[in-house]
């Protein structure tokens, strides 16, 4: 069976949101200098790389990384080809065929280093949003930063997922994937209070 590893790998090269925590590495143990094992701390935002938001991160009362469903990150999934376009709009989810899905990942390539923060990507239509929710949707994945464009102060999309109970994902790895469907794994960590929280995410054929 094979694996496809949707994942953006995290290094100190990853670029963050502009004005968002870097990822950073120190060592506070080593073998090297005498220690018993290799110990090192992290910090990095929960919105570097591949990430689950959470509900909190654009709502007051929206449920923390902990409260997560865990069935929405495990399970069928869609894979699509989005062509060149600033936003997923209503027009273009329209025409797609979503008997049964319950998770929608979107292929845009307009994210497509992870070393260099691409203001110009494809993020998605608030109206779209509230379209998928209609039509059963529970997960909406993506492969760039956020589903809001970059400059974005009032976060339309994001507000139109709360109201509607979709969940996301971002900054996922879609190159070499072939549109269709797969079984998604892309479990967030229990990070009590977390408004997001990294994943590792990949893709089974069917």
């Amino acid at each position: 069976m094979k694996i496809y590893d949707i994942t953006m790998p995290v290094s100190e090269q990853t670029a963050p949101f502009p004005g968002d925590t870097p990822f950073g590495q120190e060592w506070v143990l080593t073998m090297r200098e005498g220690g018993s094992c290799n110990v090192s701390k992290i910090t990095m935002s929960p919105h570097l790389g591949t990430h689950a938001d959470a509900p909190y991160h654009y709502h007051d009362e929206g449920a923390t990384t902990e409260q997560a469903d865990l069935n929405l990150y495990i399970g069928a999934a869609l894979v699509v080809a989005v062509p060149p376009m600033p936003l997923v709009t209503l027009a273009f989810v329209q025409k797609l065929e979503l008997n049964g899905v319950e998770r929608l990942l979107f292929h845009t390539g307009s994210s497509p280093d992870p070393h260099v923060f691409c203001t110009d990507f494809t993020a998605i239509a608030p109206e779209a949003a509230s379209y998928l929710a209609g039509q059963g949707v529970r997960l909406v994945g993506i492969d760039t930063p956020s589903v809001d464009p970059a400059d974005s102060k009032t976060l339309d999309a994001h507000n139109a997922f709360f109201k509607s109970g979709l969940h996301i994902l971002e900054n996922l790895r879609l190159d070499g994937v072939p549109p269709g469907r797969y079984e998604l794994i892309a479990l967030p960590l229990h990070l009590v209070g977390s408004d997001a929280s990294p994943v590792r995410a990949i893709l089974r054929q069917l």
